[in-house]
């Protein structure tokens, strides 16, 4: 009852036009950031470590620019639910797509590199760009709340991508690759590992970060090519990602450099626009300390 009830409520939101989501999106920022205060000692404190070079001032503009983008992508990803797939096209390009076609042609199946930045909820959108033989997919975190996190996998499979539970994620590339399925498989690859996994660090946004290293793993041993996926925001509603190849042969790389190179392709595009990275997230927890 409670999905359902919860389904109804965000079609009925998601059946607005993006003026007045926006307009939405404005008074929910002056809550969030000035009444609620959600998370404000978090951000501040990532965003201040991550940046020393920064006055009080340039950090304060861009906290309160990441909250205001941070309810444009919350009411963007509830538009999901209901935005047509013409529609999505014109406000999620990817501009060199026809590159990793041309891979996909020739048989080999992708792993992409995605960060917590832009609307990454709007990538699976790429099933719409992709060959017709290709299995597109996209690994997930189970949400704790089941009725959120029902509507979530709704949402996100809307545009034709498959749902990967991320401990099922090794028996699902097994199974696409028995089959001789070309896949094409989205990675939100910065997360932050349990500190029982914290066996890997690298220097990330001035940080010594523990990073995980599953997805290099599972690219290596199954041959894919690996694509970073550049996000620029556009405007209000309107991306353009551009795919990176992070290397011509992956499996030939050394242990953790394939990772190592993710995360300066990752720094360098939040350096370019900070203000759309998911600074609410307790990214460096784990983090022994920083690089200053």
């Amino acid at each position: 009852m409670a999905y359902h009830i919860l389904f109804v409520a965000i079609r009925l939101l998601a059946s607005s036009p993006f003026c007045v989501l926006y307009a939405m999106s404005d008074a929910m920022f002056y809550i969030t950031y000035h009444v609620v205060r959600y998370r404000r000692a978090l951000v501040r404190k990532n965003l201040s470590s991550s940046f020393p070079g920064k006055s009080k001032s340039e950090i304060i503009d861009i906290e309160k620019k990441f909250y205001h983008y941070l309810t444009d992508q919350i009411l963007e990803t509830i538009k999901l639910s209901s935005i047509s797939p013409e529609e999505l096209r014109k406000r999620m390009k990817f501009t060199n797509i026809e590159e990793v076609n041309t891979g996909q042609r020739a048989g080999k199946s992708v792993s992409l590199f995605l960060g917590h930045y832009g609307n990454w909820e709007w990538v699976s959108s790429l099933p719409l760009w992709l060959e017709n033989h290709v299995v597109g997919a996209q690994i997930y975190r189970t949400l704790r709340n089941e009725s959120i996190n029902r509507l979530m996998l709704r949402i996100r499979s809307r545009m034709g991508a498959e749902n990967v539970e991320m401990r099922q994620t090794a028996r699902y590339i097994r199974e696409q690759n028995t089959k001789n399925n070309i896949c094409f498989i989205g990675f939100i690859a910065d997360q932050s590992p349990q500190k029982k996994d914290a066996t890997h660090f690298i220097p990330f946004l001035n940080h010594n970060t523990p990073v995980v290293v599953g997805t290099e793993k599972l690219t290596k041993r199954y041959d894919f090519d690996a694509w970073f996926l550049n996000i620029k925001r556009l405007k209000r509603g309107y991306y353009e990602g551009t795919f990176i190849k992070m290397h011509d042969n992956p499996k030939d790389l050394p242990d953790y450099e394939l990772t190592a190179i993710y995360y300066q392709l990752l720094e360098k595009m939040i350096n370019a626009c900070p203000e759309i990275y998911l600074w609410s997230h307790n990214r460096f927890k784990h983090a022994t300390g920083t690089n200053a």
